[in-house]
């Protein structure tokens, strides 16, 4: 497929490419990067440059990979008039997404009870595949928690006022409508509220290098002021829950485009007008999971800091256990940009993708306003994660998007044939990182070689300008699903 260089790190695909592209397909990617970018990515990029209604680009981030309908790492808005959405650019797992908590804890306070503190937190996070939490609630309770998000947390006593300003949309984005869930979908979350899950999702204890502070600045804006500093940070979210929803909307769609005209590359990108019964159905489903999973992590930020003051015998807040912020990966979100000069409201499909809001932009917190929106990356348990902030240029250029991690070079399937999970436990452990697991062959599907290099991937944000470096975190515990 032609992929033609048009600025730095830009590559285009035309019209031209494909029968039925509406837009051309923006890549964004270093040359090394898209060399390990498989043929998925070409073919679901182009694909979703025909969906109805997209407007400037199909859009994928440096760490894009083959994933379900739209890459991981991929990004498209459609006019939310005559636009469609679709599951297959949202993801099962909805508002899968990072927090990150800063601590006034250093490595020489945390490592002589570094064992004890993995120990304890993986005994006090279940992890793993149908791990339940230890909130019970009855089917109405749980649809306050659709619609409230982590509000819900906060009013129950599970956080702190203050975590809501340091979460995307204050933790609980609006238009969730928890009529439009399924019987099963409530069956498979209502018992999975503060639990990690299994894949590539993980609690971490981090610290930043004598090298980590890239712009100290706003590292310290973001409350990282000094090499040794540990930090907390988890990636989760919706779990099963979401996992239903997509599920049931997708075979709903399949049934629906016919009606509505629309056919499709890919069954895999199922859709549907948005502002149709259907596709409003959807985002009101969508939102309530998306609500779910900020409630999801709100609830682990609340045992982190139980567990941490009881091993270390002090407060959470004499610790500084504060949210730095909590950000989505998986969603569709209404916001509004200008097209062709026309300021427009649009559905923006962010699929393994982060929001870079930068400067001024009103969903910041106060604090934040005047340097950017908080982005973290996730990369490897072995390699550790970066923190960077969001610029004006995303928001132009990338609908406010940028990478949401290191991204896969080979399957889960591939990694365990490579090494053993046992083995590779040992190794992290010579390194000075612990880890305790639900399943030792999920260690191995998560190994440092499967992924890109995450160094490769915050050096391309940063040089378009989609984000910017701030600060490296490198890990010395982990618990893994």
């Amino acid at each position: 497929m032609k992929t033609v260089p048009v600025a730095d790190c830009v590559w285009e695909i035309p019209t031209s490419e494909k029968p039925g592209m509406l837009v051309p397909a923006r890549i964004y990617a270093s040359e090394a990067l898209l060399r390990q970018m498989d043929a998925g990515v070409f073919e679901q990029v182009t694909n979703v440059a025909c969906l109805p209604g997209i407007v400037r680009a199909s859009l994928c981030m440096p760490d894009g990979h083959w994933g379900y309908g739209f890459p991981i790492g991929g990004v498209a808005a459609f006019r939310a008039d005559t636009g469609v959405i679709s599951p297959g650019g949202i993801g099962f797992d909805i508002n899968c997404g990072m927090r990150l908590l800063r601590t006034d804890l250093t490595e020489a306070e945390v490592r002589p009870r570094l064992t004890e503190l993995v120990e304890a937190l993986f005994a006090a996070v279940p992890s793993g595949v149908g791990a339940k939490g230890f909130v019970r609630l009855s089917d109405d309770e749980f649809r306050e928690v659709m619609r409230e998000g982590a509000r819900w947390c906060v009013r129950h006593g599970y956080g702190w006022p203050e975590d809501l300003a340091a979460t995307e949309g204050g933790g609980c984005l609006p238009g969730a409508d928890p009529d439009r869930v399924s019987v099963r979908a409530v069956a498979r979350g209502r018992e999975q509220l503060g639990t990690l899950g299994s894949g590539n999702h993980y609690l971490e204890i981090q610290v930043v290098p004598p090298d980590g502070l890239h712009d100290p600045e706003v590292a310290r804006a973001f409350g990282l002021e000094r090499p040794g500093q540990i930090a907390v940070m988890l990636h989760c979210g919706s779990r099963g829950f979401g996992h239903q929803i997509g599920t049931d909307y997708l075979r709903t769609f399949d049934q629906v485009m016919r009606r509505y005209g629309i056919t499709v590359r890919d069954r895999e990108l199922a859709c549907a007008p948005f502002r149709s019964p259907e596709g409003q159905a959807y985002f009101g489903a969508m939102t309530a999971a998306a609500n779910t999973a900020f409630a999801n992590r709100q609830l682990i930020a609340h045992r982190v800091r139980e567990v941490m003051a009881r091993v270390f015998g002090r407060d959470p807040r004499a610790l500084g256990l504060s949210v730095v912020y909590d950000v989505c990966h998986n969603t569709a979100k209404v916001e509004r940009y200008p097209v062709d000069g026309e300021p427009l409201e649009l559905v923006v499909h962010r699929k393994g993708a982060t929001r870079a809001f930068g400067p001024g932009a009103p969903d910041l917190p106060e604090a934040y306003r005047a340097v950017g929106q908080p982005v973290i990356i996730g990369g490897s348990m072995e390699t550790g994660s970066a923190l960077l902030v969001g610029t004006a240029h995303a928001m132009a250029e990338t609908f406010g998007s940028t990478a949401h991690g290191a991204g896969r070079t080979m399957s889960r399937a591939q990694a365990k044939r490579q090494v053993w999970g046992e083995t590779l436990m040992r190794q992290m452990a010579e390194r000075g990182i612990v880890v305790r697991a639900a399943s030792k062959s999920g260690v191995a599907e998560e190994a440092g070689f499967a992924y890109k290099d995450l160094a490769e991937v915050v050096d391309t944000v940063h040089r378009l300008d989609i984000s910017r470096r701030v600060a490296t975190l490198r890990p010395i515990g982990n618990v893994k699903g």
